[in-house]
């Protein structure tokens, strides 16, 4: 069995739940057995990770538009728990994005003191995005640390909100809004944002992952190259910005179908096995893990870079020999 390594594994701190009522109402409407194991960084987690075949779990906090203080507390929680299980646990940081500059600077406490492999951050704070510029201090202290920045899927703004509202129950506009369509949506338009914006050009060594198959780029993503190139005069052009700055990882997708689109579109190496835990279980993971090794959809050489030489490469990290 080949070792894994999985980029887009949550963990919720009791020092967020604290210090914020939204984040404390959104873990709220979580069932107990996910909160536990969303709050646990110890054995049961270890455990979970056993069960999966997981080597190394590389861990980042759920959304919230959290205060620098209380970052920098989660995050030096989260590096307590990776010093204890170093060859199984791995983080990526929590970045106040609401103030950037505290952010940039967090963000290289995180990897200069702590050790972190990179960051996640919501995919978009309150309704904006990251291309505007006040945001780009954070892209740019990534790319002066050689570490990637995750764009995760976010809950819909108010204001979002209102567009997803319809003919139906509210409970429909909420999924609508989320889990059932725009959280992958909204993180590919948000990538099209930051080419368009021209954040690529400023920044070309810039490391950003998104996960979910690629968020639904991959799809419309040669239709998409063609029409880029009406959007103003760019350095370097969409297709180059794909193969050289976008990774993209396959958490919570666990369907052939997807895959096959993605791997038409993005070279192996930019692609890279993830679970999405523990909203979706170890188990169910390796089980797809095992059908696209059944398949050959990835064989060889390549399904070593997609389960873990990816990672490695990506993150500097090291996946344990099981």
């Amino acid at each position: 069995m080949l070792p894994l390594i999985t980029l887009e594994e949550h963990y919720a701190s009791p020092r967020v739940s604290e210090a914020s009522p939204e984040a404390r109402d959104h873990y709220a409407n979580f069932p107990p057995h996910i909160l536990s194991k969303l709050e646990s960084l110890g054995e049961e987690r270890i455990q979970d990770l056993d069960k999966g075949k997981v080597s190394l779990q590389v861990i980042s906090h759920g959304p919230g538009s959290i205060s620098p203080p209380v970052c920098s507390a989660a995050n030096d929680d989260l590096a307590s728990a990776v010093s204890r299980h170093p060859t199984r646990l791995a983080g990526f940081a929590m970045l106040p994005m609401s103030e950037p500059a505290a952010a940039a600077k967090e963000l290289e406490r995180c990897v200069k003191e702590l050790g972190f492999v990179g960051a996640l951050v919501d995919n978009h704070l309150n309704g904006q995005f990251y291309d505007d510029e006040r945001f780009w201090s954070v892209f740019e202290k990534a790319q002066e640390l050689d570490v990637p920045i995750y764009i995760h899927p976010s809950f819909a703004s108010d204001s979002m909100m209102e567009h997803y509202k319809g003919n139906y129950s509210d409970s429909v506009a909420m999924a609508l809004s989320a889990y059932g369509w725009a959280w992958h949506t909204e993180t590919g338009l948000h990538i099209l944002k930051l080419f368009a914006s021209g954040l690529f050009d400023c920044f070309p060594k810039l490391k950003i992952v998104i996960g979910h198959m690629g968020e639904m780029l991959p799809f419309q993503i040669e239709r998409i190259f063609l029409i880029s190139e009406r959007w103003g005069k760019r350095e370097r052009g969409l297709r180059e910005v794909w193969r050289n700055n976008i990774w993209i990882t396959t958490s919570g997708m666990f369907s052939l179908i997807p895959l096959a689109c993605l791997l038409q579109t993005t070279s192996i190496d930019h692609v890279l096995y993830s679970v999405d835990y523990p909203f979706s279980a170890n188990e169910k993971g390796l089980k797809f893990f095992e059908e696209i090794e059944k398949s050959g959809l990835i064989a060889g050489k390549d399904l070593e870079l997609f389960a873990f030489g990816n990672a490695e490469n990506l993150l500097g990290v090291k996946a344990r020999s099981s």
